[in-house]
């Protein structure tokens, strides 16, 4: 079989500056290569990224599990390395034009989002037994750095999570998550 070459593309959002990536990826019979990141890609893209990413996690999370909304001083470029999951953007960026919008975007393996600093980042895993998420961030994470978390389950958000969230189950959602601010008090 001849390679099929899938060009990555771009797909810019709602919210300034959050944008939604297909990776570049080349397929055969033995299976298939995704371009994670590629330098030169991105700057052909256009995108603005950091000079250089700083620190590259990676997160197992169950099925139906819930981590977020986190909008640190960073930027971010995440994306799946195994599974589906429901990724939610939330601009609590002061003065933004684009504040307290809300982007939704089904994830899959192959799909990434260049999340801009503070923009809030959360998502719900939706595939069995859970999936795992990459993070990539320009500058390493420090439990002190400057950002806000905003409670994901905030009615006033209108966040339709795919799976019901019982918030005092922490298997679903950590106790610091739930306890956070809505949207109108983390942005006093």
């Amino acid at each position: 079989m001849n390679a099929l070459v899938t060009p990555m593309s771009i797909e810019h959002t709602t919210i300034d500056g959050l944008t939604v990536i297909g990776a570049k990826a080349v397929t055969d019979d033995r299976g298939t290569v995704r371009e994670f990141f590629r330098q030169s890609s991105f700057d052909d893209s256009g995108l603005q990224l950091p000079s250089q990413w700083s620190q590259v996690n990676m997160t197992w999370t169950a099925y139906g599990a819930l981590r977020g909304l986190h909008g640190e001083r960073m930027t971010k470029l995440i994306g799946l390395a195994y599974g589906a999951a429901f990724g939610v953007y939330l601009d609590s960026r002061p003065g933004s034009t684009t504040q307290g919008r809300v982007v939704t975007v089904a994830l899959d393996v192959g799909l990434q989002v260049l999340v801009p600093p503070g923009v809030c980042n959360g998502f719900q895993a939706t595939s069995t037994p859970g999936c795992q998420y990459v993070y990539c961030f320009d500058v390493e994470w420090s439990a002190d750095m400057t950002g806000v978390a905003v409670n994901p389950l905030d009615p006033k958000l209108d966040i339709a999570w795919p799976i019901a969230v019982d918030r005092s189950n922490t298997a679903q959602i950590s106790a610091k998550d739930a306890a956070a601010p809505g949207l109108a008090d983390a942005l006093r």
